[in-house]
């Protein structure tokens, strides 16, 4: 699954841009969408992809981030031909369906492994192989018509303290995903936020405190 915003504002009038990762958007070099608008703030939005489904982040902008008409606060779930606005810029979200449609008629080649098959048995009889007919002819038969004189392969040995039939558990590995930019920049949007109550409830305490043993 892909996604394509289409640019529906005049500023704009035309432009795609496809989506296939996380992204962030606004004014600073550093996005991966550049809207070049007054409007926009630096660091204006973030666009996540997870799961086959695209999400949409507001980060603290001046202007504001919309879905259909609809100023948003947190993150929301982005559907197809949703109306998705940056301040003043607005897109038409397109989804695209990225499965294959196979032909049911169309002639499929030979697995690997039976192409390599037919192409062992070929060099066997271009080097003089013995057929099956002549081979069993080489056979010599018992009166009950069991083969004589064949040779049975003897099983490798197990080594002591292992249990044959023991099935072995895969032990699971943690695998650690890195933090995406997109999500690093909302976590610092947080921090900030969290930051700047800390300070305003500081400055409370000190005139509280001041008017008190004033």
């Amino acid at each position: 699954m892909s996604w394509t915003l289409q640019a529906i504002s005049d500023e704009l009038q035309g432009q795609e841009i496809e989506v296939k990762q996380d992204m962030l958007v606004g004014r600073h070099q550093d996005c991966d969408l550049i809207l070049q608008s007054s409007a926009i703030s630096r660091r204006h939005a973030a666009l996540n992809v997870r799961d086959d489904q695209l999400w949409l982040t507001d980060l603290n902008s001046s202007n504001g981030t919309f879905v259909n008409d609809l100023r948003i606060a947190q993150e929301t779930l982005l559907a197809q031909g949703d109306i998705v606005q940056f301040a003043n810029l607005k897109f038409a979200l397109l989804a695209e369906n990225a499965d294959l449609v196979i032909d049911e008629n169309l002639e499929l080649p030979k697995a690997a492994s039976q192409t390599e098959s037919d192409n062992h048995a070929q060099k066997m009889n271009e080097q003089g192989m013995p057929s099956l007919t002549e081979r069993a002819a080489e056979t010599t038969l018992s009166r009950e018509g069991m083969p004589q004189q064949v040779s049975v392969p003897k099983p490798a040995p197990i080594p002591e303290g292992i249990d044959p039939h023991a099935k072995a558990e895969p032990t699971p590995v943690p695998i650690e995903l890195p933090a995406s930019r997109v999500e690093q920049e909302v976590e610092q949007q947080k921090n900030v936020s969290v930051g700047l109550m800390t300070i305003i409830a500081i400055i409370i305490l000190v005139v509280l405190a001041f008017v008190f043993f004033k």
